[in-house]
């Protein structure tokens, strides 16, 4: 066999792995986790716009996010708890996702009966209770990936939750401007509230993790043994942590934190600024959702890749690249106007970087977690990824109203810069074996 003939053969190799069962439904459960996620970003956003809210209030809303930034604090329950009778009935995991998913629906039909221009406090804490639900269940979802598969597994099962992650923003951006626009956005959220009948039948189907992890703390009881259960459920997660990865653990936090710190600074105001810049509701989902999304797709689909056939360090570097560089794209169209042609360029080429970036990051964080603690170390790691980013982001109306759109996206742009010199720093410690 020529050496090309082998190069070709560890690729197609590489993409067999996408025809695993759990990787196919995990599918399913990206699609649920994303749809909250842009109801209670993007769409809303754009509901808020449309509806006359001011830019400094339409900014803070992203302040709603915060609470994926802080799901560490509960973490520990979903990890080490049961859910009387559900879970004896499904499974810790289980259980956790269906009841979180109900959660989830039932906010946004709260949502969905609600007015921004005379009732915007109580749209405020729907918003907060479809992020609350919506953090717990990704909780329950990354804990149930991690745990299902092995470490071979987990590239193509990050990619195949960005699918679809994706797929999700593409039904509540795209569909949700389209039923907003044509009909009215109370209605786009109530049909948000049934799609999320997807991923509450996935979890019916799947399986529960065959391993016990965790088991010997959800023996104990908060109630009676309140000190011991909260060492083991909450002290012991973040002690071993540190434990494991002696000093080189800050540097994994900090670089965690601001890993894509650039890209959340930008993406609350996204459909303000296409709005405000000319394009309608029709244009954004039909150029910015659904070019967009092939976009994505390919990205996602091309980490999973870069992860099985050349490990994590590589692909880190060059996903924190290629995410300052492409802000810089919406500059141009800041200064350009409503030009389709330049939109789509820098829809495709935003949507590619975050695709990839998204897989890789994802199976970086997934490979740091001890089984023993899954839910909760994972959950640390991805309120790190967002805290910063949340809180810099509520003050983007803010700073557009300042400085202007084009200095806001090179302002957005250049925040990737520390990532980038991280990322080199974190792909060596990754060479030399030093990050467990």
């Amino acid at each position: 066999m020529t050496l090309a003939e082998s190069d070709k053969r560890s690729w197609l190799d590489a993409l067999g792995i996408y025809k695993h069962p759990r990787v196919a439904a995990m599918l399913f459960l990206g699609f649920s986790a994303g749809l909250p996620f842009a109801l209670t970003a993007g769409t809303l956003t754009a509901w808020l716009t449309r509806s006359g809210v001011s830019m400094s209030n339409v900014g803070m809303f992203a302040w709603v996010g915060l609470l994926y930034a802080l799901k560490f604090i509960w973490a520990p329950l979903i990890d080490q708890l049961n859910i009387p009778f559900l879970s004896r009935v499904m499974g810790r995991r289980r259980s956790w996702m269906l009841f979180s998913q109900v959660g989830v629906a039932g906010a946004l039909l709260a949502m969905a009966f609600s007015d921004p221009a005379y009732q915007l406090p109580l749209l405020a804490w729907c918003a907060v209770c479809v992020a609350f639900f919506s953090a717990t269940q990704d909780i329950a979802v990354d804990a149930w990936r991690i745990e299902v598969v092995g470490p071979e597994l987990q590239g193509a099962m990050a990619a195949s939750y960005q699918l679809g992650y994706r797929v999700a923003l593409l039904a509540a951006g795209a569909g949700a401007l389209l039923i907003g626009g044509m009909l009215s956005y109370n209605t786009a959220y109530q049909v948000m509230a049934v799609l999320m009948g997807i991923g509450m039948v996935t979890v019916l189907f799947v399986a529960e993790p065959e391993t016990d992890a965790g088991q010997g703390v959800a023996q104990l009881s908060p109630v009676k043994e309140p000190v011991r259960w909260f060492s083991e459920a909450v002290i012991q997660p973040f002690a071993e942590f540190f434990h494991r990865n002696a000093r080189n653990a800050l540097i994994i936090l900090l670089f965690i934190s601001i890993y894509r710190i650039s890209d959340m600074v930008l993406g609350v105001m996204a459909n303000p600024f296409y709005l405000i810049t000319g394009f309608d509701e029709v244009q954004i989902a039909g150029y910015v959702k659904t070019v967009g999304l092939a976009a994505v797709l390919g990205g996602a689909a091309i980490g999973g890749l870069a992860v099985a056939r050349f490990g994590l360090g590589g692909p880190l570097v060059f996903g924190a690249i290629v995410l300052a560089v492409t802000n810089l794209s919406f500059a141009g169209l800041a200064m350009l106007g409503p030009n389709v042609p330049f939109l789509i360029l820098t829809i495709c080429a935003d949507n590619l970087a975050q695709g990839f970036t998204g897989t890789v990051f994802i199976a970086y964080l997934s490979s740091l977690t001890n089984v023993s603690y899954t839910a909760t170390q994972y959950a640390l790691f991805t309120s790190l990824m967002v805290l910063p980013g949340k809180i810099l982001s509520g003050y983007s109306g803010q700073i557009v109203d300042a400085i202007g759109w084009v200095s806001f996206f090179v302002y957005a742009s250049l925040m990737g810069i520390p990532a980038i010199l991280l990322a080199v720093i974190v792909s060596r410690q990754l060479k030399q074996g030093s990050v467990r």
